[in-house]
């Protein structure tokens, strides 16, 4: 397989994310980033979350829809992309529209816009440089699997919705588990 191509294009406040050992890494966690495209993902990453460590919410890796592959975060680093299990994995986001702009709104929780095959094979190549440069590289999950948290949504507080469902319906699970090489993650493992 030919090698990705990796923009490294890293977030301002890098260096003050925790570094790791390769050896702790385990697990890529798909993601999508409900956003319309990469500029606004990368305004999305430059936020200032928490000012304890002046960092932000983001993952390792950004893959547009064309294919084209960037790095956010250092692999060695902890990104914050998933509630508890960041220490352990590496985030990789791709660029999809989601539920954007409606993510809390409870009638609009369809996830439409299908994944490139581009996208998907860029994917596939980024997981197979990971599982070179990290042996220990074992599972894969998706960001639902692993945040099961619940919150009200805007319409109607009664109603509880996941706060996450990505990477979604539209993400093709069958040819990527095929193909990847790593063990999904399964739900009752997460809870």
């Amino acid at each position: 397989m030919t090698e990705l191509p990796i923009h490294e294009w890293p977030l301002p406040y890098e260096p003050r994310l925790a570094t790791r050992l390769s050896t702790d890494i385990d697990m890529v966690v798909i993601h999508c980033t409900e956003l319309p495209d990469l500029a606004t993902a990368r305004e999305y990453g430059e936020r200032i979350r928490y000012p304890e460590t002046q960092t932000g919410n983001s993952g390792h890796y950004y893959i547009d829809r064309d294919g084209s592959t960037h790095q956010f975060v250092s692999a060695l680093r902890v990104a914050h992309h998933v509630f508890r299990y960041n220490p352990r994995s590496i985030g990789i986001e791709l660029v999809n529209l989601g539920r954007y702009p409606d993510w809390d709104d409870s009638r609009h929780q369809l996830m439409t816009e299908p994944y490139p095959a581009a996208q998907i094979d860029a994917l596939l190549a980024l997981i197979d440089q990971l599982r070179t440069r990290f042996p220990g590289l074992h599972w894969i999950a998706g960001h639902d699997v692993l945040d099961r948290r619940r919150e009200p949504a805007i319409d109607d507080p009664a109603v509880l919705l996941p706060r996450r469902i990505d990477p979604g319906p539209m993400f093709p699970w069958a040819e990527v588990l095929s193909r990847c090489g790593l063990a999904r993650w399964a739900a009752l493992d997460a809870d």
